[in-house]
């Protein structure tokens, strides 16, 4: 028995270093070219005059998608942000994915809006539309809503917008956001500035709206969140973002656009088949299927980030709801890499498959298993008294510090470029997330991680859900 756990252990260990090893590497990697990246478009940006977007003529025009189901708590707060957005051609298109609460009876309400004939082209297939509204106030001219019957995700809703689109290009969102008024501004910028290639894909930096503060679908006051399962969130959205997807954007090897604020090439996204609507990571998946068409059609593409933080969103403030919602991204991640798995290593996808696939698969996918494993293996260890306590303290201890230090720049680095908090307590509180996020936080992303797997191994029915909102601090009527 001795004999053959020395040869277990010996190749586990040799095998979750080396996985390690190469993790930790690469995580410094990606944070010195994120550095690059940062610094690079803070200087870039100070030349650029986003105003001629306000009044060219040509000055693409951006169709702005935002599904909702059972959004009545901050539906109309959601909307009128959108119309507070800034551009010189744009549209809103709100679909009403057949909630079962108020939420259509609020938007007629609030926005005096009337059935009305409409030429929508069902170039992607969705579940029935019922009506399609417009206001008959001028000043919500841009604004349409489509009521269709529930598609059961959240893709079938967009792709509905898709079909409604007037515009080359459309951004998709949250209804439940809060968009920066100069959103689709910067996120046209990199597909004007680009020269040489197609950029088909541009995200922008998310971050928590739990505890801000809005006047009428503006937001007036940025604090951290208050309760601790948001604010561990808030800081991994710095940490993904910031340290992680500008990273990525330096070498064109952006994975994903977040589906919470994204602009897209309508007409790549069309020819792809739009959204699956069977996919639980909806977002990964289209972004993976553009990347395969442009490879295919031998288009030279790139996909931008920028680090600018332009999206405010209610993340879950409950265990129950942030369980659902990691369990489906975890699922979603494992019926991407199912379903895509011919680009692995492939040259024919270029740095896609080669160097992201790959990645995903490994320190994505992989990695909530590694850890569970090396967590029993760890255990059985102990208790038969064969673990050297040493080297496994200095390795904990290791692990632990870089763990912090990572997250800690990412957050320094964040509020010294861009200054979203004014207070500096605020800047504090996160920066002590770290030392709780390895042993609270981390785990129950684990946990959901696994849980996902297991549901997609067992095919586990689930929907869309409701993510059961609080709504968001409004400022009081003066």
């Amino acid at each position: 028995m001795q004999e053959i756990w020395e040869i277990i252990s010996n190749f586990f260990e040799t095998t979750v270093f080396t996985y390690g090893a190469i993790l930790l590497v690469s995580y410094a990697l990606l944070a010195v070219c994120s550095l690059i990246a940062v610094r690079r478009w803070v200087i870039m940006d100070k030349f650029q005059d986003g105003e001629v977007l306000l009044t060219s003529p040509l000055a693409p025009g951006i169709s702005v998608i935002a599904p909702a189901y059972n959004e009545g708590m901050t539906i109309i707060y959601n909307v009128r942000s959108l119309l507070t957005l800034k551009y010189a051609r744009y549209e809103i298109i709100v679909v009403n994915d057949g909630s079962t609460d108020d939420s259509m009876d609020q938007l007629i309400k609030e926005f005096h809006l009337v059935p009305v004939d409409f030429a929508y082209n069902a170039k992607i297939q969705t579940r029935p539309v019922k009506k399609i509204y417009k206001s008959t106030n001028p000043a919500y001219a841009k604004l349409t809503i489509i009521d269709k019957v529930n598609g059961k995700s959240k893709a079938d809703a967009v792709n509905a917008g898709i079909n409604a689109a007037a515009y080359d290009y459309f951004v998709c969102t949250d209804v439940d956001c809060i968009l920066h008024e100069n959103t689709i501004i910067e996120l046209i910028k990199p597909v004007m500035k680009e020269k040489n290639k197609r950029v088909i894909a541009t995200g922008a930096t998310l971050r928590a709206a739990n505890s801000n503060t809005f006047d009428q679908g503006v937001m007036v006051g940025v604090r951290a969140p208050s309760q601790l399962i948001p604010r561990f969130q808030e800081v991994e959205y710095i940490r993904a973002f910031v340290l992680g997807k500008m990273g990525w954007t330096l070498l064109n090897c952006v994975p994903n656009v977040s589906g919470g604020l994204g602009l897209f090439d309508k007409e790549i996204a069309i020819r792809c088949g739009g959204y699956d609507h069977t996919s639980f990571g909806e977002d990964m998946e289209l972004m993976t299927r553009m990347v395969r068409y442009a490879r295919d059609n031998r288009i030279d593409y790139a996909i931008r980030y920028i680090p600018k933080t332009l999206c405010w969103t209610e993340v879950p403030s409950t265990l129950a709801v942030f369980g659902r919602q990691r369990t489906r991204w975890a699922r979603g991640l494992a019926q991407l890499m199912h379903a895509h798995f011919g680009m692995f290593l492939r040259p024919r996808y270029g740095k896609f498959g080669l160097i992201v696939f790959p990645y995903n698969f490994f320190f994505e996918l992989l990695a909530p298993i590694i850890e569970f494993g090396g967590i029993v293996y760890y255990i059985i260890a102990i208790i038969m008294g064969w673990i050297n306590w040493p080297t496994a303290l200095v390795l904990l201890v290791f692990v632990y510090t870089y763990a912090i230090m990572i997250t800690t720049l990412a957050i320094l680095y964040d509020q010294i470029t861009f200054r979203y908090y004014n207070s500096w307590r605020d800047v504090v509180l996160l920066c002590l997330m770290p030392f709780m996020e390895f042993f609270l936080y981390h785990p129950l992303i684990v946990f959901f991680s696994l849980r996902g797997y297991y549901f997609f191994l067992t095919g586990k029915k689930a929907g869309w859900g409701n993510m059961q909102r609080r709504g968001f601090q409004v400022v009081p009527n003066r």
